[in-house]
């Protein structure tokens, strides 16, 4: 059998089992093969990434400790993540998972999602999600590009692909997320009717998933290529920055840090954020905990997903402790 052929009946199968919930056996006496063969396939499937699979996360395991960080913050919702290791790559794609199978047993209807596209771990969350029975009428992306084409490009497909998978039109800010220049942001802003149309939209946004960065370059991103430079990243730490919220920076109480380098921004400004009707944040690990905590504590984020060494910090604890008591209790479960 041709290739084609082998991917068409691998599609088959796949939509069988999972989506319409045959058997297994069912399936091999309709398609009149062998039952291992089923098997096969379904696991080719996987491996190909036809099926996706998200681990549903039962909700509220630690009830205790969301609802203290919700009480402390004034947060509407908080879930606390056991994460497989500290490992912030680890930490990450448990936390987009579960931010992904959360979004998933959600079903409402919003006219626009704020879709922070250059985020790590919204990427993963995208890439992990089924589709979804929120619908939405436009994902904007909440700023514009950042860094060397390839990321640009990979952040526009997650873009994208959040947008088809609520039913969407993608709205993308196809223009430099950081500039040189306040003259330069408003000659882009004024010459470009696509730039200004996106912009315009992000005053009326029903659901901002917002991305916590540090005060640091990050890795992917080389010093001042549609970013900040490191000079600049110390300049606003020496203001007392511990953190930014969609590259608005903030000090440790979530206030504002005042910097020229809030005119270079182009993207979502810290006004329409305040003004969305929800503001849903996906972050953790131990780098980010000083960022964490000023995004709640300013009032950025009325949603947190997170993870339980971040959750302790939040709360003062001891650095690990949630985390490392759910790995007791495997070590000594019988």
């Amino acid at each position: 059998m041709a290739d084609n052929d082998t991917q068409r009946l691998m599609i088959k199968v796949a939509r069988l089992y999972h989506t319409h919930g045959v058997r297994q056996t069912e399936i091999a006496k309709r398609l009149q093969i062998s039952q291992s063969r089923v098997s096969r396939l379904l696991a080719q499937a996987e491996e190909a990434s036809i099926v996706r699979t998200v681990v549903a996360v039962p909700q509220h395991i630690h009830a205790e400790l969301e609802e203290q960080i919700e009480a402390r913050y004034g947060l509407s919702e908080v879930h606390v993540v056991d994460t497989v290791s500290h490992d912030e790559s680890e930490v990450n794609k448990d936390l987009a998972h579960t931010m992904a199978s959360l979004l998933y047993e959600l079903a409402f209807e919003v006219k626009t999602i704020a879709f922070t596209s250059w985020s790590k771990t919204l990427r993963l969350m995208v890439d992990a999600l089924l589709p979804l029975r929120t619908r939405g009428e436009y994902v904007v992306e909440t700023l514009g590009d950042l860094g060397p084409p390839e990321l640009q490009h990979d952040a526009a497909r997650s873009t994208q692909q959040f947008a088809t998978l609520t039913g969407a039109q993608p709205v993308f800010l196809r223009t430099p997320g950081v500039v040189p220049s306040r003259e330069i942001k408003e000659l882009l802003i004024a010459r470009d009717p696509y730039v200004r149309m996106a912009m315009e939209m992000l005053d009326s946004i029903d659901i901002a998933l917002v991305g916590i960065g540090t005060c640091e370059r990050d890795p992917e991103l080389r010093s001042g290529d549609n970013f900040f430079t490191d000079e600049q990243f110390e300049h606003v730490r020496e203001r007392g920055a511990v953190g930014e919220v969609c590259l608005h920076f903030i000090d440790a109480e979530g206030n504002p840090i005042d910097s020229e380098l809030e005119d270079l921004v182009v993207g979502v400004t810290l006004d329409q954020l305040r003004n969305a009707r929800h503001r849903w944040a996906v972050a953790g690990g131990e780098r980010k905990h000083q960022a964490v905590r000023a995004a709640v504590a300013g009032g950025w984020v009325d949603t947190l997903v997170t993870d339980a060494g971040t959750a302790a910090f939040l709360l003062g604890e001891p650095a690990g402790a949630p985390a490392d008591a759910a790995q007791a209790a495997a070590r000594t479960a019988p």
